[in-house]
Order: structure tokens, then sequence, then C-alpha cells
């Protein structure tokens, strides 16, 4: 009876040790989280992306993005869905304001062939795609409290390889959105969104704006952490046609 006794104690002393180690570790998790998103606008087309984030403590994380960009006008000549503009990035997310505001830069790699183009056949097409086509430092700053939000984003597209060659492009994209939440699950605001073409060593290539749009959104946001977003005006180049986006996301 004695050995049954230990070997009992010895059980029991193990399963303190083993709930002890499972709390310590739940106490060292981390607070992470991957947003989703599917986007489709009247430039861009449509395009996923995602964008992750790891706590390293308490006011910074870990961030990673991607967009899988699906325009064929992006790609090669030939519409076969090959050789699709494909973006990837990693960078820092840091809190302030007891997490009412967020700053994040980041650096990405695009692979393709938009930017760095390349050689160019007969036809003035490009030839071939890219590894690290370009490179593209960005900012994101969010603001969000129980009445307003904000968000802007810049980020400079630039070639990476061949940029001496006859068809390298480089891009600043630059957009700024706010507004108020006029329900819990309800929110209006402002939208201006500009894309620049800043460089373009195409023959006979000029740099110009490509649009540049200004106009509102409205947003609803569930409980369950997903929300969808449509903005919508006017595009003030003279483009054919006014500007749309509609964006849908859940974040796990």
């Amino acid at each position: 009876m004695g050995n049954k006794a230990l070997k009992s104690k010895g059980r029991a002393g193990l399963l303190f040790l083993s709930v002890l180690a499972a709390g310590a570790a739940m106490a060292e998790e981390k607070d992470s989280s991957l947003t989703v998103l599917l986007s489709q606008d009247a430039f861009f087309g449509f395009y996923p992306s995602f964008n992750g984030l790891y706590e390293l403590s308490e006011d910074r994380d870990f961030s990673f993005y991607g967009i899988l960009w699906t325009k064929p006008a992006f790609g090669l000549a030939a519409p076969t869905g090959d050789d699709l503009w494909t973006e990837f990035g990693v960078g820092l997310n840091f809190h302030y304001m007891d997490d009412r505001l967020m700053v994040k830069p980041q650096l990405g790699v695009t692979n393709g062939a938009l930017l760095s183009g390349g050689d160019l056949d007969e036809n003035g097409n490009v030839r071939g795609s890219n590894f690290a086509d370009g490179i593209v430092p960005s900012l994101t700053i969010n603001y969000a409290d129980d009445k307003y939000e904000a968000e802007w984003y810049s980020g400079y597209y630039a070639a990476l390889r061949d940029r001496s060659d006859d068809a390298a492009l480089d891009f600043l994209h630059v957009w700024a959105n706010a507004g108020a939440k006029i329900t819990s699950i309800m929110s209006l605001g402002v939208h201006w969104e500009w894309l620049d073409n800043t460089r373009n060593t195409y023959p006979g290539g000029t740099e110009d704006t490509v649009y540049n749009w200004i106009g509102g959104y409205t947003q609803f946001s569930l409980p369950n952490n997903g929300f969808a977003r449509f903005s919508f005006g006017a595009d003030t180049e003279d483009n054919a046609g006014d500007f749309y986006k509609l964006t849908v996301g859940y974040s796990f």
C-alpha cells in the first residue's frame, strides 16, 4: 500500500507540474491576428491581400503582408494568367494612445514584370518576369476610437532591377480617408486616393498622374471581426468614368 501511495503522489505531482507548465506557456502566448481582404476597384481590378500581426511587446508587433495582383495588364502580354504581379513584405506595427493609433512602416518586394520590365521585343512587349521586380517602402497609419476612424497610406513602388533599361517604371501611391461611426456597425466618411507615375523609361514614355480620386465611403463592421467597405466618387484627372472600390475582410 505504501508503494501505491507513493506512485499516486508521484502521478499527482507530475499532473500538478504539467498544469503549471501549461499555465506558464499560456501566460507567455503572444497576441496575433491575420486579416484577409478581397478588394476590387476601377483601376487595379481584383486583388486579394492579407496582413499578419504578431505581438513583440505591449506596444509593438511584427507585421507581414502580401497582395496577389490579378490584373492581366500587370503581367506579360499573353493573357494566360502566368507571371502575375505578386507583392510580399514585412515591417513593424507601433501602438500609441492606448491602441487607438497604429503606425506601421513596412518594406515590400514585388515580383513580376511591371516595374522592372527589362527587354522589349520588336512589338514593344515586355519579355520575361523577375524575382525582386521592385521594392516598396510604405507607411500606414490608422486611428480608431468609439466615434471616429481615419487611415493614411503612402507607398513608393520603385523598379529594383533593369532600372536603366527601356521598360522600367516607378509609382507613388497615396490615400487618406476619415469618417465617423454613425451606429455600432456603420460608419461614413470621405476618401482621397492618388497614383502618380514618377518614372518611365519606355520609349516615348512620360511621367504623369494615373488617377486622382476623391469621394466618400460607407463601411459596415460586425462584432465577429468581419467588415465591408464601399468607396466611390470622381476622378479629377478627366479619365473616362468614375471611381469605385469594394473591400470585404475578416480578421482571425
